[in-house]
């Protein structure tokens, strides 16, 4: 088994070969497309090619996401392109389908593809890492179709490399949690509504300014199932009061705390993996 250094080296081999041209990298602003930008700039400047950081600007995503992405990305040098998409839209996600993530994956990889053929860049990279390969990701299944190249999965890095590489790197956003689209906080077969998903953004955002990490809040009709990291769980109950009152005004009936505490892809229970062949 190949050691975190030599995966480290062979991701820097990696980018200096696909920086021999121009490059695009679909940039979210987490941890894992900032490790890849910071890659893909770095062995640019040793090619003396440019590298395109593309944020997709979309309702479905945290508020702040395209505020981090353009900071990050004017860290790193890169060039940063906002496309704005509507998926509820133009990707038949309405309802909530088991397969909302490919549909999306598709659309906005589509998108991208194009705004690089009008760039003229050969080349766009994705952030998936080793570990999405291996829980509820039906995403992965367009990025191949699409034939958009994944280098921290076909290197085998994982989540927790990621994060070590990119602290060892300074980038600023290293220990930044996840921020997956709002749609993952609604059961499948959920008809998606716009302010439904406000409400939970500016639940969460509340949330986040307590101080908390991970932080989730799962809607189940008039419910908002609140999903924290168990040590930041004396932490909600210490605000309840506050809390409670903040998501009623939101729109919440009900406000439950989850005692199973903070689960990636909770909501995907009971699905099979998505298998990957790297």
């Amino acid at each position: 088994m190949e050691g975190t250094e030599e995966k480290r080296q062979k991701l820097t081999e990696m980018m200096d070969k696909l920086a021999g041209e121009d490059i695009m990298v679909a940039f979210s602003g987490g941890v894992d497309s900032s490790l890849l930008l910071k890659a893909a700039c770095d062995s640019a400047g040793r090619t003396g090619k440019k590298v395109y950081a593309v944020t997709i600007q979309t309702a479905l995503h945290p508020t702040e996401d395209i505020e981090v992405a353009g900071r990050v990305a004017k860290e790193m040098g890169a060039v940063h392109v906002i496309l704005s998409v509507d998926e509820l839209a133009e990707a038949g996600i309405e309802d909530n389908p088991v397969d909302r993530c490919y549909r999306c994956k598709k659309l906005l990889f589509q998108k991208m593809k194009k705004k690089a053929q009008e760039l003229g860049v050969p080349v766009i990279v994705e952030g998936t890492n080793a570990d999405d390969l291996t829980v509820y990701r039906p995403g992965i299944r367009a990025i191949r179709e699409l034939g958009i190249t994944s280098p921290l999965a076909l290197l085998g890095i994982t989540k927790e490399e990621v994060r070590k590489f990119a602290g060892e790197y300074g980038i600023s956003v290293s220990n930044r949690p996840s921020a997956p689209c709002l749609a993952t906080r609604f059961p499948y077969g959920t008809r998606l509504n716009m302010d439904k998903m406000k409400q939970v953004d500016q639940g969460e955002a509340y949330l986040r300014s307590l101080g908390l990490y991970n932080v989730r809040i799962r809607v189940h009709g008039e419910v908002a199932r609140i999903e924290v990291d168990e040590k930041d769980m004396p932490a909600v109950l210490a605000h309840r009061k506050d809390l409670v009152s903040r998501l009623e005004a939101l729109g919440f009936l009900y406000v439950t705390l989850d005692l199973k505490g903070f689960r990636s892809g909770s909501m995907d229970t009971g699905l099979n993996a998505e298998t990957a062949e790297y």
